[in-house]
């Protein structure tokens, strides 16, 4: 099993989303995320939230919410524990991403992005301010099968 982050950060009614496009082989080419990653050896969710955005965005996160868990079956590949997470407080300026674009997107728009279908079942949870969010999605190639 692997565990990762993903972020939505929140600025002026927009979240900060990544179209993935810039790396080979990438399960997320092509779709519209938020930001974050794999934990590193000895890393909290906390550790690697702030890693994850410092990197990709170069933001630092001055604080943040912990939003709930999505449990991924993909395929064959181990089962991923996303820790989901938003902000709306953060230091720095945007620098490109080595993964794809970043672009503040109007929450409006979001249902209109190339996005993973599990996403558009968290996303309008993330933004009406639940909390608690706890879902397993199983996918079979880019084609979501199941829902608990």
């Amino acid at each position: 099993m692997k565990n990762t982050t993903l972020c939505y950060i929140e600025k002026d009614d927009c979240y900060l989303m990544l179209l993935r496009n810039k790396k080979e082989n990438d399960v997320n080419r092509g779709k519209w995320i938020g930001v974050g990653g794999h934990f590193e050896e000895g890393e909290s969710p906390q550790d690697c939230l702030l890693r994850e955005v410092k990197e990709e965005t170069g933001l630092t996160l001055t604080s943040f919410s912990f939003r709930g868990i999505v449990t991924f079956i993909y395929n064959e590949n181990e089962t991923e524990y996303m820790h989901l997470f938003t902000s709306d407080s953060f230091t720095g300026s945007l620098q490109s991403c080595d993964e794809g674009d970043l672009k503040w997107i109007r929450k409006d728009d979001i249902p209109n992005l190339n996005l993973w279908e599990g996403d558009r079942l968290f996303l309008p949870r993330l933004i009406s301010g639940e909390t608690g969010i706890f879902m397993k999605l199983t996918y079979k190639g880019d084609r979501l099968t199941g829902v608990e």
